[in-house]
């Protein structure tokens, strides 16, 4: 069952279009582990904050993404850019008005 992860993270001040950057990094490894969509945003009100949507082909295809070298690393590299202040949620997908 298709598995979603969504949150938020929160940048450094000043630093929030640096970690879009990093994370918006082209990357096939997330692809070939399992990842449908990963997509990242901002909203001018929250400056300091960049959403993130995630929607993978099970749960375990994103705990494995968390294995990765790449994501380690990427992880790793991030670090500096946030602030530690973090929210979301995760559930299975129940259903979609736009695919079977």
């Amino acid at each position: 069952m298709v598995f979603a992860n969504a949150g938020t993270l929160g940048a450094v001040p000043g630093k929030r279009d640096e970690l879009v950057a990093h994370l918006t990094r082209r990357s096939s490894s997330l692809s070939e582990v399992g990842c449908i969509a990963y997509e990242v945003g901002t909203n001018d009100a929250e400056p300091d904050t960049v959403f993130v949507i995630e929607l993978w082909k099970d749960s375990a295809a994103h705990q494995a993404s968390l294995a990765l070298p790449e994501v380690a690393a990427s992880i790793a590299e991030a670090r500096p850019l946030l602030s530690g202040v973090f929210g979301g949620f995760q559930f299975e997908v129940a259903g979609s008005p736009l695919r079977d």
